[in-house]
C-alpha cells in the first residue's frame, strides 16, 4: 500500500469506483502514517478520527448500494486550522480563541463534503495567519518534510507539510499574500490560489466575522496538478446570498499542448531578489516551455513599475488584514503611523499606513487597482499564463524573532528583509488573479523550489493544465526521501 501514499487524489477516486479499495482502508491507511510520522512533523493540530471512521464507513456502504456522493468520494483529506469545522477548535493560532468551538461548517468544508471527502484533521498555521512559517503557542511548531530544521512556509504551512509527507491525499488552504502558495514552493508540492470571489470564505474567519477579507481566498493544495482541477471543479459555487441568482461554470482550459501556450515571464525585481539555487531552476522550467515550441516573452509587463506595484498592494493588504486586529493592536498602529516619514519604507510603515488608511484613500487606491484590473485583462488577451518564482528562496530555517524586521533571509549570499518575499505573490494578490504554484525541481541542497502560473480573472482551469502539462516536461512531486 505505501505507492498509495503519494498517489494522486484523482486515482485513488477512480480506484475507489472500482472497488480497489475501501473508503475506511483508504482512511485508515493515511492514518497510520499520519500516526508515523506527524511527530517528527507536527503538521496535523486537530484530529477528529471517530467522524472520520464513521464518515468512511458511511461512504463504503454508500457504494455497496450503487450510490456515488461525488468526485471526492472516500478522499481522506485534512484543511487549514483556520476552517470552521462543526465541533471543534479554530483559534487560527492565537491563544484567545483557544476554547473558540466552531458551530457550524465553513463554506469550503461543506463544499468538500458535499462532494465526498471523509476530513479527518486540520494543520498547523501561525498566529493570526500572518507569517511565512507555521507555530504558535497553542500547537507549537510545524517543520518541514524536507529538513526539520526548516519552515513548511505559512500560513498553510501545516497542510503543505502533511501532503509533503504523504499524510492525506488531499488539502485546503487560504493565501492573502502567498499563504499557499510559498508553503507549497518551500514544500514541493502544488497549490492554487483561486480568482478572488470563485469560492466564498464564509466560516475562514475570526469568530463572528461574516465580511470577506478583501483580496483573501480559499483553495486547494495537491501532490498532483490534477487533483487542484478535481478540487476547484467541488469547490467553485455560488454562496447563500447568490444561490438564488448566480451559478459557476468553470471554462476549459485555453490550451490542451504545452506548445500552443503564449507565455510571459517575470523572472526577477530589484524589490525580490532571487538566490541562484532558485533561479537557476527557474531559468531550466522556462527553456524546456521554450523547447516545447511555446511562444515565450520575457520583457511584457501589464504597464505598472514594480515599486508601484508593491506600494498599492501593501497598502490594500494592510488596510484588508486591519479587520482582523483587536481594537488595542489597532490603537498601536494609529500611534505607529503618526511617527512614520514619507521615505519609510519599512514593513513596519506599511502596516500603520494600511491599517490606518482613510475611507477616501482607500477608495483612490481601489479605483487604482480596478484600472490595473482592466490592464491585465488586455495583457491575458495577448499572454495565456505568466511564469514567476514564487519566493526568493528555498526552505529556511526556523526563526522565531519576534520582531519580524530583524527577520532575514539569505540571497545569495547577501542578507536580504524577510519581508521581500511579498513581491511576486503581490502580483496575483492584488488584482485578484488565479495563480498556480507548481514544482520545478530541487535545488543543490536539496530542497524543492516551485515557480508561479498567472492567468487571467476566472481563468483558473488554464494555469491548473499549464501546471499538468508543465509536469510532463520537468518532473513534478517527489516525495521528500525520509518519508518515501
Amino acid at each position: 500500500m505505501d505507492e498509495r501514499a503519494f498517489a494522486s487524489a484523482t486515482e485513488l477516486s477512480q480506484e475507489i469506483r472500482d472497488r480497489g479499495i475501501g473508503c475506511l482502508e483508504l482512511l485508515d491507511f493515511y492514518l497510520a502514517r499520519a500516526e508515523r510520522h506527524n511527530p517528527a512533523l507536527n503538521a496535523v493540530a486537530v484530529w477528529q478520527i471517530d467522524q472520520a471512521r464513521e464518515r468512511a464507513r458511511a461512504a463504503d456502504a454508500a457504494l455497496a448500494r450503487g450510490e456515488s456522493w461525488g468526485p471526492l468520494h472516500g478522499i481522506p483529506m485534512t484543511v487549514k486550522e483556520s476552517f470552521n469545522i462543526a465541533g471543534l477548535p479554530t483559534t487560527f493560532g492565537n491563544p484567545l480563541w483557544k476554547v473558540n468551538i466552531a458551530a457550524e461548517n465553513a463554506f469550503l468544508i461543506d463544499r468538500l463534503e458535499q462532494g465526498g471527502a471523509i476530513i479527518y484533521g486540520k494543520t498547523n498555521v501561525p498566529f493570526m495567519l500572518a507569517d511565512a512559517q507555521s507555530y504558535n503557542e497553542i500547537y507549537g511548531t510545524t517543520n518541514n518534510p524536507w529538513d526539520t530544521a526548516r519552515s513548511p512556509g505559512g500560513s498553510s504551512g501545516g497542510e503543505a507539510a502533511a501532503l509533503a509527507a504523504g499524510l492525506s491525499a488531499l488539502g485546503a488552504g487560504s493565501d492573502i499574500a502567498g499563504s499557499l502558495r510559498n508553503p507549497a514552493h518551500y514544500c514541493g508540492v502544488y497549490g492554487h490560489k483561486p480568482t478572488w470571489g470563485l469560492i466564498s470564505t464564509r466560516g475562514h474567519a475570526p469568530p463572528g466575522i461574516l465580511t470577506p477579507t478583501d483580496i483573501s481566498v480559499v483553495g486547494p493544495m495537491a501532490r498532483h496538478a490534477e487533483d487542484l482541477d478535481l478540487a476547484m471543479r467541488t469547490l467553485s459555487g455560488p454562496d447563500a446570498l447568490q444561490r438564488a441568482a448566480w451559478q459557476i461554470q468553470l471554462p476549459l482550459p485555453r490550451r490542451s499542448r504545452l506548445s500552443e501556450f503564449r507565455v510571459a515571464v517575470w523572472a526577477s525585481s530589484p524589490l525580490c531578489r532571487i538566490d541562484a539555487s532558485v533561479s537557476d531552476l527557474f531559468d531550466r522550467a522556462v527553456d524546456a516551455v521554450a523547447r516545447s515550441g511555446a511562444v515565450v516573452d520575457h520583457t511584457a509587463r501589464p504597464g505598472i513599475s514594480d515599486e508601484e506595484h508593491q506600494r498599492l498592494f501593501m497598502l490594500l493588504l494592510r488596510a484588508a488584514t486591519a479587520s482582523r486586529m483587536r481594537d488595542e493592536d489597532f490603537a498601536r498602529q494609529q500611534e505607529i503611523a503618526t511617527t512614520l516619514s514619507d521615505d519609510d519604507i519599512s514593513d513596519r510603515a506599511a502596516v500603520a499606513r494600511g491599517a490606518t488608511v482613510l475611507h477616501r484613500a482607500w477608495g483612490k487606491a481601489n479605483e487604482a487597482r480596478t484600472k490595473l484590473r482592466y490592464a491585465w485583462h488586455k495583457f491575458f488577451e495577448e499572454f495565456d499564463v505568466l511564469l514567476t518564482p514564487v519566493a526568493a528562496t528555498a526552505t529556511f530555517p526556523h526563526n522565531h524573532n519576534p520582531n519580524r524586521d530583524e527577520r532575514r533571509v539569505s540571497v545569495n549570499g547577501v542578507s536580504v528583509p524577510y519581508a521581500e518575499q511579498l513581491f511576486f505573490a503581490g502580483l496575483a494578490s492584488l488584482s485578484y488573479l488565479p495563480a498556480t504554484a507548481a514544482p520545478m525541481g530541487l535545488t543543490q541542497d536539496a530542497l524543492p523550489a516551485g515557480l508561479q502560473i498567472i492567468g487571467a480573472e476566472g481563468e483558473d482551469t488554464t494555469t491548473i493544465e499549464f501546471a499538468r502539462l508543465l509536469a510532463a516536461e520537468i518532473g513534478g512531486f517527489v516525495p521528500p526521501p525520509r518519508f518515501s
